[in-house]
């Protein structure tokens, strides 16, 4: 074994110390004295350093150091000659395969050599792909490693961190979300930073129109204000619509069949499904494409007459619209609400459709300086606009949403999610994103089978959450709400996430639900009772 790993050497110091503290000399010294009196290897000296250098490597090496004498005859191998600089990168290579993480100077000072020697022989290796350069180990100076114990070590040390992590049941990682998407008692945000904070939380997820602001934001935001989700709209800070195409949109069925829904109408409707983005993170909305909306099928004349203006002219307000259309003014409203319903129109202000969802807001209500025009303002623009080919860039920016919502992502847990995308796509950006460091793998939740990847933060809050126990808390969601997972994660019939409805949750075990309008959690108990 000794031969083995001298011959991957130009030449070994015999004071090189090893890991535990002892020489190499102290170490193999009885074996080497074996190898010497069979002229496989020979002990030279120079400049008062011991080396055993195998016979096979005594011309490089005499190549480096040409004062060096041996204190042994070693057998006459055939080899060719190298340069110098050829000699100490091979010398250099060969310590680089067994060292780990060293830093160019060490590295000179365990060979023997100048620094500029060491450093440009690992110039050499980098630039042929043999080593990495970096901060492996939080050393101040730049630390050099060969490139497959590197990824030994990158794969020792994913596998001991997942092996750190103490699977939580289902219950308790339930009343977990509900403290991480700010539901429990006492976890409630506040103001613009807290409310921009929870839409970047919710981006992505699919809601009923009418559920958003009374049932989803205010139970998340303390004192929420509309006016304030208005201003986040109209700086361009956040955006919202429909992003899954609507089914009487549809040509055809994944399988190529005509879709049942063909010769079916988009209705308007309160309860159609809208979602809030992002605008800085919204590279993810290149999956939802225009493309995923290839025709016009379902809509109404006016509807398509708008959407083709829109198309033609870019974002422009209701009064242009019905201006360069030529159609009512009721018209253009109910085509608008149709192309929000089907996914192909945003506006700038949320505003907009609040306007479209009441039907209190009409033109004229009111007298003088307190009527309410139904038509906010703002403009109406397409909702997809532009297309990337960055899918893979788009896939991960996807995930960076599931585990910002989620904290702790799997499959099962995404039943409810509207992705567009294949969990088998998702895995290989989750794959890439443990081994960037970004997030951590392993088992984070008893009773379910595959990969389960968690963000640094939500693996140390996971721990404080078990460590803490059962609080005793009873929360009340909407049915409409992301975290409805009963009969996804936790026991139970699914809830339908009807706009209305909602659930009661102690201790992230559901205990009743059912049709109500108060928030009380003391009604929604009693109702399912």
């Amino acid at each position: 074994e000794l031969a083995d790993a001298l011959a991957t050497f130009v030449a070994l110091p015999e004071g090189f110390v090893t890991p535990d503290g002892a020489t190499v000399g102290d170490r193999w010294g009885a074996f080497f004295d074996v190898l010497v009196s069979q002229r496989r290897t020979g002990r030279a000296s120079c400049a008062g350093r011991l080396w055993w250098v195998p016979a096979d490597k005594a011309r490089m090496f005499l190549s480096i150091f040409p004062e060096a004498q041996f204190q042994n005859a070693v057998a006459e191998v055939d080899s060719a000659a190298s340069s110098r600089d050829d000699a100490v990168t091979e010398m250099v290579r060969g310590f680089m395969s067994h060292v780990g993480p060293v830093v160019a100077d060490s590295l000179a000072g365990a060979l023997g050599l100048a620094f500029e020697d060491v450093q440009g022989a690992l110039l050499r290796l980098e630039a042929s792909g043999a080593v990495l350069r970096g901060l492996f180990t939080g050393h101040e100076a730049t630390e050099w490693c060969e490139r497959r114990l590197l990824a030994r070590i990158h794969r020792m040390t994913l596998g001991a961190l997942r092996a750190e992590i103490a699977p939580i049941p289902p219950s308790q990682l339930m009343s977990w979300l509900l403290h991480w998407q700010h539901l429990a008692p006492g976890t409630q945000v506040h103001g613009e930073r807290g409310l921009l904070e929870v839409l970047r939380q919710l981006q992505g997820f699919e809601i009923p129109a009418n559920a958003w602001e009374p049932q989803i934001l205010a139970r998340r935001v303390a004192d929420f204000d509309p006016k304030i989700l208005d201003q986040l709209c109209l700086t361009g800070a956040v955006g919202w619509g429909r992003i899954s195409p609507h089914p009487a949109t549809l040509d055809q069925t994944a399988n190529g069949a005509e879709h049942p829904a063909v010769s079916r109408r988009v209705v308007p409707s309160s309860v159609a499904p809208i979602t809030f983005f992002i605008r800085e993170d919204a590279d993810w909305l290149a999956l939802r494409h225009v493309d995923s909306f290839p025709s016009t099928a379902g809509l109404s004349p006016a509807g398509r007459q708008v959407l083709e203006f829109l198309e033609q002219r870019g974002a422009s307000f209701f009064v242009d619209i019905v201006r360069g259309t030529g159609r009512l003014k009721s018209e253009v409203e109910t085509a608008l609400w149709e192309l929000v319903a089907a996914g192909r129109v945003t506006a700038d202000g949320f505003d907009n459709l609040r306007a479209l969802i009441d039907p209190k807001r009409r033109a004229g209500q009111g007298r003088g300086k307190t009527s309410r025009p139904r038509h906010s303002t703002g403009r109406w623009s397409l909702l997809f606009s532009e297309k990337s080919d960055d899918r893979p860039r788009a896939v991960e920016a996807l995930c960076k949403i599931l585990l910002e919502r989620y904290g702790v992502v799997f499959r099962e847990l995404l039943t409810r999610e509207n992705l567009g995308v294949k969990w088998r796509e998702l895995l290989v950006s989750f794959r890439r994103l443990e081994d960037r460091g970004d997030v951590r793998g392993g088992r984070f939740v008893d009773g379910f089978l595959g990969e389960q990847f968690a963000l640094p933060v939500a693996v140390e809050s996971l721990r404080a959450m078990r460590k803490a126990g059962p609080r005793g808390e009873t929360v009340t969601l909407a049915a409409a709400d992301p975290l409805n997972m009963a009969g996804v994660i936790i026991p139970g019939d699914r809830v339908p996430a009807i706009s209305g409805r909602r659930l009661a949750l102690r201790d992230g075990v559901l205990v009743g639900e059912g049709d109500i309008s108060s928030n009380s959690r003391a009604e929604c108990v009693r109702a399912a009772q």
